[in-house]
């Protein structure tokens, strides 16, 4: 077992933690991955998505104007759901805080050569598109004691889906059935 969670953090350490992202160096306002910083104001192209919980079965995508909600025994349901101006620019400034082209680490740093593990466990995929360049992150919950990075991501989530969480649309969504063991 601890070969296997030593092999598991060795293949992610190059994959799980670092963001994808394409540059255009021309543009004076793009995003340059030796300043890594975020333009001041929110650029006309920004959306993101992100798939979270066990399965990834609930998604907020601003791609397409929708959320989709699981509902565990009952399968997911979608509804389409657009984010006011406001509430786009306050999620940028919250992406702005944490930073988030800036590489993320997502796995915890062993302890005696373990690192904790739980299930069943939540992943989270995101996609972000900031001036014309996608950065991908992808984590999982799984860690009993996550790293920053992913805290700040889980808390970014969780502030995201809080604005869902408050509109008419999600609200009249089916109510999920039944759990994860």
């Amino acid at each position: 077992m601890k070969k296997l969670i030593i092999i598991i953090i060795a293949l992610c350490l190059g994959s799980c933690s670092q963001p994808e992202q394409n540059s255009d160096e021309s543009d004076s306002d793009s995003i340059s991955s030796t300043t890594k910083s975020m333009p001041e104001k929110i650029p006309d192209d920004f959306n993101f998505s992100v798939q979270f919980g066990v399965g990834k079965k609930n998604e907020i995508n601003t791609f397409k104007g929708t959320v989709t909600k699981d509902l565990i025994s009952d399968g997911t349901a979608t509804t389409e759901i657009i984010l006011t101006d406001l509430e786009l620019n306050d999620i940028y400034e919250k992406m702005k805080e944490v930073n988030i082209i800036e590489t993320k680490t997502f796995i915890p740093e062993p302890i005696d050569g373990m690192v904790c593990v739980q299930q069943p466990h939540g992943e989270d995929i995101w996609e972000i598109i900031i001036k014309g360049e996608t950065i991908i992150y992808s984590f999982s919950e799984e860690y009993c004691e996550p790293t920053n990075d992913a805290e700040e991501l889980m808390d970014l989530r969780n502030y995201v889906f809080d604005i869902i969480k408050s509109k008419d649309e999600y609200k009249e969504l089916p109510p999920s059935k039944g759990g994860y063991d």
